[in-house]
């Protein structure tokens, strides 16, 4: 079976018995009171949600742990008889795509008079010849799917436009409807009030909530709270766009080089947009078009793999195995996060809640933490001070004072830790 590691929110349901509510170091993540073979467990996907997380398995069946279970928290089988391809949770909705492309959803929005049941929405599509589905996307109580003509669908909240219709005429629906034909692919996420639509000629349209120009429309169009029907995406780079990832207040695109040279490496980039705060764009300030991430953490040989997007934070895996996380990190026992090679390790860092905080001295508390060894794989001191020399360059502005003052500084304790531990 495959290894699964957790960290993070640990309740609404619990995903791990026994243990605090806020997981703060990786944990491996086991299953409990299941009596299937273990080669047929091999995970093939993972969608969580805030109330629930669905657990996909190479044979096609599915497990879901939700706020609805038992009081002791033990996962519940979903009875879907057909095979099951892939799943998509929300905030309070969840969708399930069989391979026969028929969709399962439930939800507040999705069947009100009985939210925790699953019910066919796709033969719920008025064209017949439309009911096939090939993809499904949840937002946060709408779902999304995409047929096998290349139709695109919505079900559930229009609240903020999400759907692409006046949310004053249609303010939210039990059956699917007609967004937009010709599409390619549906983008949005499970914290997300807005959607975006890839037509077959790269072009990207978007709709829905925009408080936080995360809608990636530029300075002129920021005041607008909702966009409530598709509008094209303008301020985007002309390359070929791989996979969007959507927040509650930011977005990220992977972009791909298709005008590069039949010798070079695919280099892939990617561009955020939206609300900064929280430092979930990887940039410091508000940006209301898409503009692309840079980072001393990306080395030149680096190619990015995966990326994943949460409420207002951001993970990226790369081609060199190392994972760069940034955001809001409210969840862990300081605002730290790691990125880990091969054989060494990277350490960046971003006070929470606190832009004006002093770097220098959060740097040097962070040190006398005793939980700092532990969350960094057990990293010798001298290599966490080389991968913080490395990330101070970057977040000090090649200050080369304020890097030698702080490298004396954590010699001195160091020094001190040493003393008593040899004292000891």
């Amino acid at each position: 079976m495959n290894e699964i590691i957790f960290f993070g929110l640990n309740n609404y349901p619990k995903l791990i018995k026994n243990k605090p509510n806020k997981i703060t170091k990786p944990i491996q993540f086991k299953f409990e009171n299941e009596n299937e073979n273990e080669n047929e467990k091999q995970i093939k996907q993972i969608s969580s949600g805030f109330f629930s997380t669905i657990f996909l398995f190479k044979n096609g069946k599915a497990i879901e742990y939700s706020n609805q279970n038992d009081s002791n928290q033990n996962p519940s089988k979903i009875q879907i008889e057909e095979n099951i391809q892939k799943v998509s949770v929300g905030d309070q909705n969840e969708a399930i795509l069989t391979i026969e492309g028929n969709v399962f959803a439930k939800g507040i929005y999705i069947n009100p008079k009985n939210p925790n049941q699953f019910i066919n929405i796709s033969s719920l599509i008025e064209d017949k010849n439309d009911r096939i589905i090939q993809d499904i996307v949840s937002g946060y109580n709408s779902v999304y799917l995409l047929t096998s003509n290349h139709n695109a669908y919505g079900i559930g909240s229009n609240q903020f436009g999400q759907l692409g219709f006046d949310s004053e005429t249609l303010n939210k629906t039990e059956k699917p409807v007609l967004m937009m034909k010709n599409v390619s692919k549906i983008f949005s996420g499970n914290n997300s009030f807005y959607v975006f639509l890839l037509n077959s000629n790269q072009e990207l349209f978007g709709c829905g909530d925009n408080r936080w120009g995360q809608l990636g429309l530029g300075e002129s169009r920021k005041e607008e709270i909702a966009i409530k029907k598709l509008i094209k995406i303008q301020n985007i780079p002309k390359d070929k766009i791989i996979d969007i990832q959507c927040g509650f207040k930011h977005s990220i695109i992977l972009i791909e080089n298709e005008n590069q040279n039949e010798n070079e490496n695919t280099k892939r980039k990617l561009y955020s947009c939206g609300y900064w705060r929280y430092n979930g764009l990887g940039k410091d300030g508000n940006t209301y078009e898409f503009t692309e991430i840079e980072s001393s953490l990306f080395e030149n040989n680096d190619d990015i793999l995966d990326f994943s997007v949460g409420e207002t934070d951001t993970l990226i895996l790369t081609s060199n195995s190392k994972l760069i996380g940034f955001g809001n990190n409210r969840y862990d026992i300081s605002n730290y996060h790691i990125s880990c090679g091969y054989d060494k390790s990277f350490l960046y860092y971003s006070p929470f809640l606190s832009p004006f905080s002093n770097l220098e001295e959060d740097l040097i508390k962070l040190f006398e933490r005793k939980e700092f060894c532990d969350i960094s794989f057990k990293t010798k001191n001298g290599e966490i001070i080389e991968a913080h020399k490395l990330i101070l360059k970057y977040r000090l502005n090649q200050n080369q004072n304020q890097i030698e003052k702080l490298q004396k500084k954590l010699f001195q304790i160091n020094q001190l830790k040493n003393q008593i531990k040899y004292l000891k």
